[in-house]
């Protein structure tokens, strides 16, 4: 398997962002999300500016998986927490993680999270949230073998179009 380097994520990133965040997405919920409502849902929400302004904002951290040519392959995007649960002092969110198709498995989840997990306690954080769709059970797995707890449920939405998540937490 081709090696991913690791590193944050700086402004010069966001164009490599976007287009990662829009591919992996679509690659993810193109079997059950409806195309139009989904298209529009990653131009807004994994386009340009969404990716600047978040590069921007210092509080919050994006790391970037490259091959050794500089191809952008995986991602990893924590935020301060957004989900509708009871919230605790050094709560963090694990927003977005990413990796395209042919860099799953071989264990570069598992050194993105690490990469995440270090990200998170430099900045003191005490339990890390998630939000995985029900219908991945794939993510699931992996994210019960990293530790993390289910807490609750949301509903992310897709257009009209509404989907349920779990939230998954992990102390640190």
């Amino acid at each position: 398997m081709t090696p991913v380097l690791w590193r944050r994520a700086t402004p010069a990133d966001a164009a490599a962002l976007s287009a990662l965040g829009g591919a992996t997405f679509l690659a993810s919920f193109a079997h059950d999300h409806p195309g139009e409502a989904l298209l529009t849902h990653i131009a807004k929400a994994h386009g340009l500016d969404y990716y600047r302004d978040a590069l921007a904002d210092p509080e919050q951290i994006a790391i970037i998986g490259e091959t050794a040519l500089g191809a952008p392959v995986a991602y990893a995007l924590l935020t301060p927490p957004n989900l509708p649960v009871a919230l605790e002092p050094g709560d963090y969110e694990l927003k977005r993680i990413y990796l395209l198709g042919p860099w799953q498995s071989g264990g570069h989840g598992t050194a993105l999270m690490e990469q995440v997990y270090t990200a998170a306690q430099e900045r003191g954080t005490k339990r890390l949230l998630l939000a995985v769709y029900t219908q991945n059970e794939k993510a699931q797995a992996f994210y019960a073998r990293q530790g993390f707890e289910q807490i609750g449920r949301t509903t992310f939405m897709v257009g009209d179009a509404a989907f349920e998540d779990l939230v998954y937490a992990r102390k640190m």
